[in-house]
């Protein structure tokens, strides 16, 4: 691996956005990548073990959340279906200060979060190995200011996922492929059931050819019912 332009992608790809990474930044992104591909010889975390694609469809990807969100010190902030990390690590690599907690519902994934979070940072973080329908109706209900999920479920099914765990008045943002549109629209009455409103939504366009995102940004706005989420796997297996 070259490290010089995998530090170069994440410079060129933050640019546009008004958005930049110190070097000591810049170096725990390349140690968590050595992670995810140490790890992925073990067990299946990513299909993308090639740098240059990590740098922009894994970090790149990740950090685009801060366009919709300002990640302020101290935010209360919970990654659903972490799987490797993402978008977890890479924004907490880039704002310190938020209290992470990363969900994941595989034990050895949620092993590898814990060894791979120790490793990058002294505190601020916790991880939780559980499904979202399980723990969503635990203590971590209604509990966290900003909920995070990217490429884990559709949109309906996301939204049961994760909008338990926003406080009222806190945000659910979903990073979604190039059918977000399509998601979103099919997903609006389950949001409105959940208690949540489509605050914005914000186009992105990754570098070269890893294509356009969608960043979908979700507001609760009241309690959700306290049926929901429903029992592990009817989410999707009978979406709302």
């Amino acid at each position: 691996m070259n490290e010089a332009v995998f530090k170069e992608i994440l410079r060129e790809g933050l640019a546009p956005w008004g958005v930049s990474l110190t070097g000591s930044q810049e170096e725990l992104m390349i140690a968590f990548a050595k992670e995810l591909i140490l790890a992925n010889q073990r067990m299946n975390l990513t299909a993308i073990t090639d740098w240059k694609e990590m740098a922009v469809k894994h970090m790149l990807d990740s950090l685009s959340a801060a366009l919709a969100v300002d990640l302020e010190e101290g935010m209360e902030v919970l990654d659903v279906g972490s799987g490797g990390g993402l978008p977890g690590i890479p924004l907490k690599i880039f704002q310190p200060g938020l209290a992470l907690t990363l969900m994941e519902a595989s034990r050895k994934k949620a092993e590898f979060l814990e060894a791979a979070c120790q490793h990058l940072f002294d505190d601020g973080f916790q991880v939780v190995w559980s499904r979202a329908e399980d723990a969503g109706q635990g203590p971590l209900r209604e509990s966290f200011k900003l909920v995070l999920a990217r490429a884990v479920a559709s949109l309906r099914v996301l939204s049961e996922y994760c909008l338990p765990f926003a406080e009222v008045g806190g945000l659910f943002l979903a990073l979604k492929g190039p059918d977000g549109p399509k998601e979103l629209q099919e997903a609006q009455d389950a949001i409105e059931v959940l208690g949540g409103r489509v605050e914005k939504t914000i186009p992105v366009v990754l570098p070269g050819e890893a294509g356009e995102r969608l960043l979908i940004l979700i507001r609760k706005t009241k309690r959700t019912p306290e049926k929901y989420p429903r029992r592990a796997g009817m989410p999707q297996k009978r979406p709302l």
